[in-house]
């Protein structure tokens, strides 16, 4: 299996409801650091997994909504829990849409799986990891 990874970061704020939680029921903020990992069983025909370029650009486009924002005001997370795992789902489907939708540009129909890592410390990070389906 091949792989091509990107990466960005992006900035939030938000809280959590539950006692599970602690002090972060309260406003706090968090710098995510963003990797998607592209895989793939075979390399286009130019020898690539995926354009890199038009990868890092699609993470750019999906993280924007999102940067320098309260994930509360937003109506798309009401009622959720914007948990670093939430997150990583959340990020996923955007990039396998972008994906299924060609905006990873030619060789991106050929995505198998996607595996989006979010890094909220140096010693912690959740990914959610799954299938490109296809419509």
């Amino acid at each position: 299996m091949y792989a091509v990874e990107v990466r960005d970061h992006v900035m939030i704020a938000h809280s959590f409801r539950g006692d599970l939680f602690g002090p972060a029921q309260a406003l706090h903020g968090a710098t995510f650091i963003v990797d998607v990992a592209f895989f793939r069983k075979e390399l286009t025909a130019e020898g690539v997994v995926v354009d890199i370029g038009r990868a890092h650009e699609a993470l750019k486009t999906v993280l924007s909504p999102l940067n320098y924002r309260n994930l509360d005001d937003l109506p798309q997370f009401a009622g959720c829990n914007t948990t670093t795992e939430f997150l990583s789902r959340h990020i996923f489907d955007a990039m396998a849409k972008a994906a299924r939708g060609g905006a990873l540009g030619p060789g991106g129909e050929g995505i198998d799986h996607i595996r989006v890592t979010l890094h909220e410390s140096h010693v912690a990070r959740a990914w959610f990891e799954g299938p490109v389906a296809r419509a």
